[in-house]
């Protein structure tokens, strides 16, 4: 379970809360699958976002479960 306790979030940090690259995220972000402010030179995620972020992953996780079962 992820408890969030900011307001926003850095790349970083929610590359590390879903468990995939800084890289992948900036990727997300640039194709508009993640909602992020540029700050400077850097990209802050807001704590609303981040619960659309968390429920996407998890269907998709979902998703590839469902396809092995059906693959077996």
């Amino acid at each position: 379970m992820i408890i969030l306790k900011k307001e926003s979030y850095s790349v970083s940090e929610v590359a590390n809360m879903l468990g995939i690259t800084r890289q992948a995220v900036l990727k997300k972000i640039k194709n508009s699958h993640i909602k992020a402010e540029k700050v400077g030179h850097n990209f802050i995620i807001y704590k609303k976002d981040i619960k659309e972020i968390v429920y996407n992953v998890l269907t998709d996780k979902i998703k590839s479960e469902i396809d092995k079962g059906v693959a077996k």
